[in-house]
């Protein structure tokens, strides 16, 4: 069952009441209700199989987490539902912003699993909900209560504005993994989000730097240019120029995109996470590392494009 436009949801609408700000460290009861109900229609409950893909789940959530259980065992006349009412439990209990984003995205990579394996709906599994439109539901109730996250790429990322990441961030996941020679790019700046998530900014930066070089060394790669495995950004950025992978009729910008990219995700990573910090400890702002995060997506995006346009 997809959502559906209630009248008092409207007037909502109508009033300017929806959230203008997204908060990041709560998820409220009603949305965790909400996705209980997305998960539910989509996976199915009471049968073999979807019992199956709820063991999984709390087994691969129990291990990381070193619990036997997420919770006390569960008293059901139905067998097949007892991991189903332990990740229930647990999720509408839980305090731990995080956990609980733990169990979204684990549910949501099984029900993208799901899509692909066809003979799932063949039996009755109680299931009325497509896995393409739970993950479409989903992110409209993450947006719709104001919570800062969409899952994208088989991961719940964090965003800080719905236009960028609609314009930017999608567009470059989208284009980074549909090509195969761009998965350690992708894969690195799918690493960076989640530091971004988690508060590790340090570490975001880094894999911003990282996605970064690793884009330029796949185009080197698929282009058969020549360079150097331990080529810095800088001189990767300088070798993309020489080889013309800007389009002609930009000739005259190039000096401001070089110095663009050369100031960009390098100098930000180097000053601040990139060396020791020495007796004083060194802090990454929020700000910055989103800065960075965005930066580094704006540069994969433009010169992933670059390279499908190129002609040289």
């Amino acid at each position: 069952m997809s959502k559906v436009s209630l009248f008092s949801d409207r007037q909502k609408k109508m009033r300017g009441e929806s959230p203008d700000v997204y908060v990041y460290d709560e998820i409220p009861q009603k949305l965790r209700v909400q996705i209980i109900h997305i998960i539910q229609d989509t996976i199915g409950i009471s049968n073999p199989k979807s019992a199956y893909v709820y063991d999984y789940i709390h087994k691969v959530l129990c291990k990381e987490y070193g619990f036997f259980s997420l919770t006390e065992n569960i008293i059901n006349p139905n067998a097949y539902d007892r991991s189903y009412q332990k990740i229930k439990n647990y999720f509408l209990a839980c305090d731990d912003y995080e956990r609980c984003l733990d169990i979204i995205e684990q549910c949501f990579i099984a029900i993208k699993f799901i899509a692909t394996n066809y003979s799932y709906y063949e039996s009755k599994i109680n299931a009325t909900q497509k896995p393409a439109d739970a993950v479409n539901e989903l992110n409209l109730r993450f947006k719709e209560s104001g919570v800062g996250y969409q899952f994208e790429a088989d991961e719940i990322i964090r965003i800080d504005s719905e236009y960028i990441h609609a314009e930017l961030v999608k567009p470059v996941l989208y284009l980074l993994g549909s090509v195969p020679a761009y998965r350690g790019a992708n894969d690195e700046f799918l690493s960076a989000h989640k530091h971004y998530r988690n508060k590790r900014y340090k570490e975001c930066l880094n894999d911003c730097l990282k996605s970064f070089e690793s884009l330029m060394k796949a185009i080197h790669d698929k282009r058969s240019w020549p360079y150097e495995k331990n080529y810095s950004a800088k001189k990767l950025i300088e070798s993309c120029l020489a080889n013309k992978l800007v389009p002609i009729y930009l000739k005259d910008q190039t000096s401001t995109l070089t110095t663009l990219l050369k100031s960009g995700i390098p100098t930000i990573r180097n000053k601040e996470s990139g060396h020791g910090q020495g007796a004083d400890i060194s802090d990454v702002s929020e700000h910055l590392a989103s800065y960075a995060l965005h930066l580094t997506a704006t540069n994969l995006l433009f010169l992933a494009k670059c390279e499908a346009t190129y002609r040289c």
